[in-house]
Parts: structure tokens; sequence; C-alpha cells
């Protein structure tokens, strides 16, 4: 597909969804003042958007004394991009719009440890793609547990998967000929923060998941800190007990290994709180039903992670706090060890940082992954690389009026 030169009006188009995308509807005053071009140009260009159906208008907005003013926002048919995220025996896939929006999901077991898992993750890949719209694709982004060396390449290192620089970038894009960003999984979520959630009203917070591992996404002046090779927010390796569990990373005594979802179900076999064969679901359930020692668990793993979070806000001072993952289900007994760790281990000047527990869904690893690709439209410190290019070169040639040459 031949690329045409990106001319200023180009911009302008795309800087519109892009900004539409990252903070939902505005009205075009709001959005000529935000992106410096003069309302007469706002009004043509989104004349045009809406013409194309990429964008639409919404209700007016509250009038201050004049004529209430019409919202625009994108059109959930302005694009759209598939997340993957990889574990050690599942893939999840969903396609979403450019507002963020997801279409659809599908989880496939995968076998991480094959030696054929790249040929497995694009079969599976393939199927997934087939099976949508036909609307175009902007690109793909996949979400890993682990190192990525830079988004556009997409070289990973995971101790969770048992990987070693493995090309997952170069061989999904030889396969797909479609732009490919991998991410860490938790960076990715970090972005889809940024984009969708309550990080789009801060610009320095932090985002920790728990759940099989334990980890967490930096957003520094509105960026997303990866760090020199890619592996900022390890957090679940933070040493914490000398000597003590062996963690995947190969060290002991990690914060993962004491309160990750393996750790605790661990120690309820051991301490006969569940059977052998169960798992964090009949954990949880024997904390919702009082059992004492099943509460006990998580609410010891939320004074960990409370202390161990007490100093990394000590060192980034963040806005807000976000705790994101499938371990949030039974946050209701993580808290009763966390709030009063965190506090207490706080300097007083940092003591009411805010912390926030959002709802988790199976989809939401994957949603963050597509994340990454509908974020390269405003992608100003060029960490896609290349493939953000094309990413923003498609978005570019899908606006473009019909009859333009290409």
């Amino acid at each position: 597909m031949a690329l045409r030169p990106t001319s200023r009006t180009d911009v302008n188009r795309s800087a519109i969804l892009a900004h539409l995308g990252a903070h939902g509807p505005a009205s075009r005053a709001d959005l000529a003042r935000v992106l410096n071009v003069s309302p007469a140009l706002m009004t043509s260009l989104t004349k045009d958007l809406l013409a194309e159906g990429l964008l639409v208008e919404l209700d007016h907005s509250p009038s201050q004394g004049g004529r209430p003013a019409r919202m625009l926002g994108l059109a959930s048919s302005a694009g759209r991009a598939i997340g993957v995220k990889v574990v050690a025996d599942h893939v999840a896939f969903v396609e979403v719009g450019i507002d963020g929006t997801v279409r659809r999901s599908a989880s496939e077991p995968f076998d991480a440890s094959a030696s054929t898992l790249l040929a497995d993750l694009t079969v599976l890949l393939r199927r997934f793609i087939a099976g949508g719209s036909r609307e175009p694709l902007l690109g793909i982004g996949v979400g890993v547990p682990g190192s990525v060396d830079r988004q556009g390449n997409g070289l990973v290192d995971s101790a969770q998967l048992g990987w070693q620089q493995v090309p997952v970038g170069a061989t999904l894009r030889r396969e797909f000929s479609l732009p490919v960003l991998v991410e860490n999984n938790v960076n990715a979520l970090a972005v889809a923060e940024r984009l969708y959630g309550l990080g789009r009203q801060h610009e320095n917070f932090l985002v920790v998941t728990i759940g099989t591992g334990v980890g967490a996404g930096i957003v520094v002046d509105g960026v997303v800190l990866r760090g020199h090779a890619g592996g900022a927010g390890e957090i679940g390796h933070i040493p914490v007990l000398e000597d003590g569990p062996l963690c995947s990373c190969g060290n002991h005594g990690c914060l993962e290994s004491l309160i990750g979802e393996a750790a605790l179900v661990r120690r309820a076999r051991e301490q006969g709180v569940i059977g052998a064969g169960s798992g964090m679901p009949a954990l949880r359930a024997a904390a919702d039903a009082g059992e004492p020692t099943a509460a006990a668990l998580f609410s010891e793993a939320g004074h960990l992670l409370g202390r161990a979070l007490a100093g990394i806000v000590h060192t980034l001072d963040p806005e807000i706090v976000i705790v994101l993952g499938e371990g949030t289900a039974a946050w209701s007994h993580w808290s009763f060890g966390f709030e009063p760790a965190l506090r207490s281990s706080l300097i007083p000047s940092r003591r009411a940082v805010p912390v926030a527990v959002e709802t988790w869904a199976d989809e939401s690893w994957a949603q963050g992954a597509a994340a990454i690709v509908l974020a390269t439209p405003f992608d100003s410190e060029g960490v896609a690389g290349d493939q953000g290019r094309l990413v923003r070169a498609r978005l570019v040639e899908q606006s473009a009026p019909t009859g333009e040459e290409s």
C-alpha cells in the first residue's frame, strides 16, 4: 500500500481523532483551542470528518449563557485495532474501535513453552482477525508479562513465559503485513488508563496489577516510563524477604513470590484452607464466607503490598494509584491489610494519595494491548517508532476524502 506524504491538513484531521479518542467528546471551539487552529478551519475539518462517518454529533454541552455548543465524538466505525494478551496457557483477543470500545473478544488455549509457539500464535490470531469486520485495521497490539526492548521491535524476555529474546513483533509483522506493537502488559494497561480511564484526568499516576503476578505501569508527565530496556515497573521483583520462596525470576523472597496468586494458593493448601486441587476461586470463596485463615492470607498480602507501594509512592510522587488485575475480585479482603500498611508507611505529605480500585474483566489485558495501537496518533515521544508511523499513516489514508491520491 503506497503511503502519500502527510500534509498539514492530514495532521489536523488525525489530531482531531486522536484528541477525541484520548479525552472523549468535545465541542468544535474546544478542539480549535486545544489543537491551535482557527475556528473556521476546525469547522471545515470536522464537517469533512462527519461526512465520512468518522465523527458523530452528540448532545449539546451545557450553556454558559450563549447558544449551547454541539459536542463531537468518535464514531465507533472510525477504524479498529486488535489486542492480544499472551499468558502461559492461553491467549486472549479483542477487537476494539478507535474509541476504545470492545467489539468482540475470544480466548484460546495456548502453550507458551511450545517450540511452535510463534506459529501457533499466528494461526490463532489469523482466525480471530478473519472473524471480524471489514473496517480498516490500524494495527495489532500484543501485551506480554515481561520486558520488551521497544514497542516497534517486539523482542520479548519473560520469566513467566520462559521466553528469551522471542521475536514476537518481527514474526507477526511478516505474517500479517500490518503494523505490530508489542509491550509489557501492565504498561499497555497504563496506556489504556491514560486514554480511556481515570488516567485521563492525571499526568502522573501509577497503575498496579495484582493477580498471577504483580506489576506496575508508571506514567510521568503523561508518558509511560519504560526504562532502559522496557523493564520499568517490575515491582513484583522487589526483594522483600531474604531466603524467602523461590520466585519465577530465579531469586528468592520477591514480592510476587509472597503475594502472587500461586503463592497465596500454595499457602492456603498448606494450611488446609482449600483442597490440594483447588485454586484462587476456592480461596476467595472461603474468605467471603468468613473463614479466618483465608481472610488473613489476603490481609497479609495487602500489608506487604501496602508497604512496598509506600516506597514507590515516595519515589515517584504520583497523583493517584490505580489498582487493577484479577486479584481485585478479592480486594475487600486485601484492603484490611493494605490501607493501614500504606498510610502508616507514608510520610505525612503523601499520606492522602488516592487509591482507586477498578473493576476487572478478563478481556481488560487484551484491551490494554489494543490501546498501544490506538495511542500512536498522539505518540509525541515516538515510543512506537516506525510501527507507530505506519499506524498513523493508515489512519490518515482512511480519513482522506474520497478522490484524493493515495
